[in-house]
């Protein structure tokens, strides 16, 4: 008999909140020199300046209050507690859409995209493109805990989606979106259960098979895109430390994320700063409360250990295709790509691995997007699934 989907209410406990800035009065800071252009990693200076505002301006509760605006629900699916939003639509036929984050994103990455989707009319849009959303926190993310078992990779997510949005919720067809680890989880929907797929957007494209898979040459560029292999290059050079730790012994590394505030942040932030476009200033696309909440998040469910291990679960345990021929995912593919995204494929391969029906160069944003430019990925995806509600 399957686990009941129960309304959740976001509710952290007062002594949680008083721990945390215990810890954070107690911090023991290192040394910091030469380090102005963040070359060895977080700033010293900017994190001071960041906990000064967590300790006397930032109000957790105000945030609670915004999350709780929204329909939270958990259920739990082959021992896996999930946590998500399920937000209706407002129009003549919405369609059911999943919307899956990636690291070191959360949920709440999707806040400002939430209202667009599912009320298009009140946000200068038509009615007609509505979206049943759905946004799900990641295994062991966010309120996703406490994951108590092993061996949950983005492809298990994938199956544990498909069983959220068909059994759970009733849908029998539905779209989906994502990002970052989203872009695997979704790429494995279009894959393994294209039947079910409306269709996919993808804001991120990589290989299923990323993790033995080599990144494209120069050669595979077109010649009127070698500055992508140029850019990919300049770019995974600021992406690789987290894949190693955490992809190799990242138990070693929770210990002092979990028990350090401001350790948790440093991690958070300096990818925020390197992997967005924000060319160095981080608050030019996340304010102080943006920051601080992201890593509030990871804190108050104490997750950031079975976020790490998702990454030695997708290495340990390589992804197999469940059929051969191309294109690989199936399921009718749009594709959004950010100037500053950290890694973008050639065309032609983008176009052999999906049934690729959609592809848009973006003016601005990075790894970010939703929390980036929220407005432009709102825009591109109901461009994208405008043609394909028809034959839903």
């Amino acid at each position: 008999m399957s686990a009941p989907v129960e309304p959740f209410v976001v509710a952290v406990p007062d002594e949680v909140l008083d721990d945390v800035r215990q810890r954070l009065l107690r911090t023991r800071w290192p040394i910091d020199v030469g380090n102005d252009d963040w070359r060895y990693g977080a700033n010293r200076a900017y994190l001071e300046e960041l906990v000064a505002y967590w300790l006397d301006d930032y109000d957790w509760r105000e945030h609670e209050r915004r999350m709780n605006r929204h329909a939270h629900f958990r259920t739990t699916i082959d021992d896996v507690p999930i946590h998500f939003v399920h937000e209706r639509g407002v129009g003549p036929a919405p369609v059911p859409l999943v919307l899956t984050h990636g690291w070191p994103w959360t949920f709440w990455d999707f806040e400002h995209v939430i209202g667009p989707l599912t009320d298009p009319a009140a946000h200068g849009g038509d009615p007609a493109d509505a979206f049943d959303v759905v946004i799900p926190s990641l295994p062991g993310f966010g309120f996703s805990v406490p994951l108590q078992r092993t061996g949950i990779n983005f492809h298990r997510t994938a199956g544990l989606w498909d069983t959220l949005m068909r059994d759970r919720l009733g849908y029998d067809r539905y779209a989906a979106q994502g990002g970052d680890w989203g872009q695997l989880v979704t790429s494995e929907l279009g894959h393994r259960h294209a039947e079910h797929l409306i269709g996919i957007h993808l804001n991120l494209s990589l290989p299923l098979d990323f993790f033995e898979a080599a990144l494209p040459a120069e050669e595979d560029y077109a010649p009127d895109e070698r500055h992508w292999y140029h850019h990919t290059q300049a770019r995974m050079a600021h992406a690789t430390s987290h894949i190693a730790v955490q992809s190799t012994d990242p138990q070693n590394l929770a210990y002092a994320m979990h028990d350090s505030p401001v350790g948790l942040l440093a991690w958070l932030v300096d990818r925020r700063r390197w992997w967005s476009d924000c060319d160095g200033d981080v608050e030019s696309r996340f304010s102080k409360d943006d920051l601080i909440t992201l890593a509030m998040l990871y804190w108050v469910g104490e997750s950031f250990v079975t976020s790490a291990r998702f990454y030695w679960e997708a290495r340990n345990d390589l992804w197999k295709a469940a059929s051969t021929g191309t294109p690989v995912v199936t399921a009718p593919t749009g594709i959004a790509v950010f100037p500053q995204e950290l890694l973008v494929m050639p065309k032609a391969w983008m176009e052999r691995y999906y049934d690729l029906r959609r592809l848009t160069y973006m003016k601005s944003g990075g790894h970010f997007a939703p929390a980036e430019e929220p407005a432009a990925l709102v825009e591109d995806v109901r461009e994208f699934f405008r043609p394909l509600r028809a034959g839903r």
